[in-house]
């Protein structure tokens, strides 16, 4: 009876803290919850990265709507199937007939989703090694993957017509995973602005729900030489935005929120400071720790936590930061001509990253029917199998004084995550956790693994190594600590197929200063 009243209890509170954003929304209007963080910059760069997120270093992201029914192209389908240039809009003619007959909205009944398992998702990310799950909750396409009372065009009551994010929520935190959210509802403002310029059914008013504003984009964009866009989103798109993402926060409480580039408007700046004071402040109410990601500029480096797209730094950052990139080369969401990457080149990824002081988000792009492509499910086992020997070298660890030597470059910057060359066995990163240095090296050795930075007449070799280990490996490793390096015979059995962490002890660990 007690446990009853308790849970009774608990839900009256719940209800209680969601009154007022639920009234706001009604109102068109948010009001910042009670809370440490107000709506300016001062207050927001005091926000404080949680312990969970630079602890988890890995997490999955999940581009599913319906965009993968056409399954051509990418996730911009929906966009480009209006474009007369495009490859897309040539395809849907020739495919599904004009799009005055045939637009994206007629797309939405054959979401079914029939097969979509959320706790075989769960299970699955858990067994990649995953920390934190994140899925799309609304892209640009402006099909709400989640229950909102703001929209009929929405996964609850079209298409599966089930919660998509309220059920993958119980299951990753079921599991012990950390679940967030991305929003991609402000690109949303010109997404479909291509079809106002000839015959589809994006000019109809009808379907304005889905499909509106639908401005053009370069009208809506500063200039280059930073002259004022012509049609920059107004204050009904705006609020709504707002409302649309508060009512995600409250409703189902993720701990990390994503955005993606274009929230760097120069209008949209005081939304952006409402949104990250009403976030931070439900966090506090919640007693979670809370993140929120942006790209570029949108926000100051104390404010949040940077997120590049599909590419890395050249050195460590010594502000928090995370890449997001996908398992393909050439799509976000599900398409049938995918062009996959590899698990080793991910891993590789991976260890340069949180080596700099990053986490890596990997996205993958399930079916419209619910499952996850066989190549991408064996993928993410594949990673899982390598963290399940190596997670010691990259779970809960921070940078070292440097990330790692070697010859091959990493270019810096977003959308560079196909142009870096292969690694090599000279190619090493570092990793430290409590007093163990973590040489991470990123192809096998034939005979011998030669670590520079480990030399008697390095700098940065500060004490005397008394032991290495090679995680994986049961017996003891012969080494030997020279001027130049320090020099392990490879055993002639390798503990895996991908990146190899050395354990090294003994040496006094001091971790780069993080800001």
């Amino acid at each position: 009876m007690k446990r009853r009243c308790d849970r009774i209890c608990g839900l009256l509170i719940g209800m209680l803290f969601l009154l007022p954003a639920a009234a706001a929304q009604e109102k068109g209007e948010i009001q910042i919850p009670k809370g440490p963080f107000q709506p300016t910059w001062e207050s927001l760069e005091k926000y404080q990265v949680p312990q969970w997120y630079l602890d988890a270093k890995f997490g999955i992201f999940i581009h599913w709507g319906v965009y993968s029914v056409p399954a051509f192209g990418n996730e911009w389908y929906p966009r480009r199937m209006y474009d007369a240039r495009s490859k897309e809009f040539k395809h849907h003619l020739e495919t599904f007939g004009p799009q005055s007959k045939f637009g994206y909205k007629d797309f939405i009944p054959q979401f079914r989703a029939e097969k979509f398992d959320a706790g075989h998702w769960a299970e699955l990310f858990k067994k990649a090694g995953a920390r934190y799950v994140v899925p799309v909750a609304e892209h640009h396409d402006g099909f709400a993957m989640y229950d909102s009372s703001l929209t009929e065009w929405c996964a609850a009551r079209m298409g599966p017509k089930r919660d998509i994010i309220g059920e993958l929520a119980a299951a990753v935190r079921k599991q012990g995973m950390v679940f967030g959210v991305s929003s991609h509802r402000i690109e949303h403002w010109w997404f479909f602005g291509e079809g106002m310029k000839f015959d589809s059914d994006v000019k109809d008013p009808k379907f304005a729900g889905l499909y509106g504003p639908a401005r053009d984009q370069k009208e809506s964009e500063p200039g280059k030489d930073g002259t004022p866009p012509k049609t920059p989103p107004d204050k009904e798109f705006m609020d709504d935005w707002l409302a649309r993402t508060t009512e995600l926060v409250d409703k189902y409480q993720p701990q990390l929120f994503w955005f993606d580039w274009w929230i760097e408007q120069p209008v949209m700046e005081p939304y952006r400071r409402m949104f990250a004071a009403y976030y931070y402040n439900r966090g506090a109410q919640w007693r979670k720790g809370v993140a929120l990601n942006y790209k570029k500029k949108s926000f100051p480096d104390k404010a949040a936590v940077l997120d590049i797209e599909r590419g890395q730094l050249a050195e460590i950052r010594p502000f928090f930061w995370q890449t997001d990139t996908s398992v393909s080369k050439n799509s976000w969401g599900y398409v049938s001509n995918q062009n996959y990457k590899t698990a080793g080149s991910i891993i590789g990824d991976l260890v340069d990253i949180v080596s700099k002081n990053g986490v890596l988000l990997l996205n993958i792009g399930p079916r419209p029917d619910g499952t996850i492509p066989e190549p991408e499910e064996k993928m993410l086992l594949e990673i899982g199998q390598w963290l399940a020997v190596n997670g010691e070298a990259v779970y809960g660890t921070r940078p070292w004084q440097v990330f790692g030597e070697g010859p091959t470059k990493i270019p810096s910057g977003g959308f560079t995550d196909t142009k870096r060359g292969a690694f090599t066995p000279e190619d090493i990163r570092f990793t430290v956790k409590g007093d163990s240095l973590y040489a991470l090296v990123l192809a096998w050795p034939e005979a011998e693994a030669k670590i520079k930075s480990l030399g008697t007449r390095s700098s940065l070799c500060q004490g005397k190594i008394r032991e290495v280990q090679l995680l994986g490996h049961a017996g003891k490793l012969s080494w030997r600590q020279e001027e130049e390096g320090l020099v392990i015979r490879m055993p002639e059995t390798k503990p895996g197929e991908h990146a190899f962490a050395f354990r090294i002890r003994g040496l006094k660990v001091v971790p780069f200063q993080a800001r």
